[in-house]
């Protein structure tokens, strides 16, 4: 039986009001979401407790890429809504995320809705190295929702 895994290298980003050039990113972190439980004690009975599943929640979205010279829209966004604290509404933007196959369809897509920047942090400067500099852009996010698009797979327990 062969299987033709996915890569995780082959990827794109777009933000919604944004042009292409500001959707470059070199790693994208954070696609999780997880059932939270809550422990609950039985009444007079002592050897066991339930473990009931309470709401779900998501971790940010992590986006990495490499620092330009160009001036940007989604830094300009970043910094208004980080700068500003919330002297101003905070502008929220849907972000989409492809992972793309060796013929560059999509084959999985997460799409972040009302999405809006929580955190930004650069590498570190280091005279001895000769790295890219590197900025992290940290979003949150009131939920995302998966496509998938890759062709059906086989019913293991048909």
């Amino acid at each position: 039986m062969a299987h033709n895994l996915q890569t995780s290298f082959y990827f794109s980003v777009s933000i919604s009001g944004m042009g292409s050039s500001d959707a470059a990113f070199q790693e994208v972190l954070g696609l999780s979401k997880e059932m939270g439980s809550e422990d609950v004690v039985c009444g007079g009975e002592n050897r066991f407790k339930y473990r009931l599943p309470t709401m779900t929640t998501f971790s940010n979205l992590v986006l990495k890429r490499g620092v330009t010279t160009d001036e940007s829209s989604l830094i300009a966004w970043v910094k208004d809504t980080l700068d500003d604290g919330l002297a101003n509404p905070i502008q929220t933007k849907d972000i989409k995320v492809r992972l793309l196959d060796e013929k560059g369809n999509v084959s999985m897509q997460w799409d972040f809705i009302a999405a809006y920047p929580v955190k930004w942090s650069a590498s570190d400067l280091k005279s001895q190295d000769g790295e890219v500099f590197i900025e992290t852009l940290e979003f949150s996010y009131r939920y995302f929702e998966v496509e998938d698009s890759r062709s059906p797979q086989m019913d293991l327990y048909a």
